[in-house]
């Protein structure tokens, strides 16, 4: 069995444990606000993916305080963090008020990794160019929320872009120097394994540094949950997510970085699948089945038998 975990993976590149800030930016989304639809995606929450935020009150500096108090058990003096700055898109925002907010968490002694969630169509020119300096300082990662690579199926998520887009920013990004990290959904409505399958390979074809794979589930208050509740959408079992995930992680290049392998909702939000909310016995589950059917991470990338 091999994969390329985020662990193993940061040990490597900052010689021991990293812990990762979620961070809210207080910035909104152009999926939501009317720029590119209302909304946005039919399986986001209020909060855009940030529901583990240290606080949303605007001061950085202050979340990132109550952040590394919320995991202090756990690190030692020295622990190195990386400011992760996750809900909603957080380049969309003027460039002055971006670099207030990136550049002093880049200039910090104990920030080893600055992330940054967006969406591919907030990242003009002038955007890139200021994340490439910061780059300079400390290592800047972005994180584009792909999910899919057919533009049939982001239609019926609502993603508001199409998939060239992001493969037009990845290439930027790259260009730039800079780490693409890409998250992708395993389970969006109507698509097959092999449609699943298909965007592990483009996202290995792009090029992307690094791939969060999430499962899809059913947030309270998103049309997500009006589609399950109507009997339009039905989540997978853990059993095929795990099946559907070691044939997602056989398909991507052996050099990606594993940031994520599930998901798993606020559970006082969480409609459905109920399982994922045990995040220790899916974990489990999964490491038992990775075992015991050798799961390699890119045996079958670029048509390897």
């Amino acid at each position: 069995m091999y994969c390329n975990y985020f662990s193993k993976a940061m040990r490597e590149r900052f010689g021991g444990k990293v812990y990762k800030l979620s961070l809210d930016s207080g910035m909104s989304c152009p999926n939501r606000d009317g720029t590119v639809g209302a909304g946005g995606c039919i399986f986001c929450g209020e909060k855009g993916a940030g529901e583990f935020a240290a606080g949303s009150d605007g001061n950085i500096e202050a979340q990132l305080e109550a952040a590394k108090a919320r995991v202090s058990f756990k690190t030692k003096p020295g622990t190195r963090y990386i400011a992760y700055f996750q809900s909603y898109t957080n380049t969309y925002a003027p460039i002055e008020r971006l670099r207030e907010l990136y550049l002093p968490m880049a200039e910090r002694d104990d920030i080893c990794a600055v992330s940054i969630a967006t969406r591919p169509d907030c990242l003009s020119p002038t955007v890139v160019e200021l994340l490439a300096g910061i780059n300079r300082v400390k290592p800047v990662w972005v994180e584009l929320g792909l999910q899919t690579a057919h533009d049939s199926t982001a239609e019926i998520i609502r993603r508001g872009y199409r998939t060239a887009v992001y493969d037009d920013a990845v290439r930027r990004l790259k260009d730039a120097g800079i780490d693409v990290v890409t998250h992708m959904i395993i389970g969006l409505p109507g698509e097959t394994e092999e449609m699943i399958y298909e965007t592990a390979k483009h996202i290995g074809e792009a090029g992307s540094d690094g791939v969060k794979i999430h499962l899809l589930y059913v947030l309270r208050g998103t049309e997500l949950e009006r589609m399950y509740r109507s009997g339009e959408y039905e989540p997978l079992e853990m059993d095929e997510y795990i099946r559907l995930l070691a044939g997602v992680i056989r398909r991507l290049p052996p050099e990606t970085v594993l940031h994520r392998i599930t998901g798993d909702g606020a559970k006082r939000d969480l409609v459905a699948p109920l399982w994922s909310a045990d995040k220790k016995r899916v974990l489990n589950e999964i490491n038992r089945a990775f075992e015991r059917e050798n799961v390699v991470q890119g045996s079958l990338w670029n048509g390897k038998a």
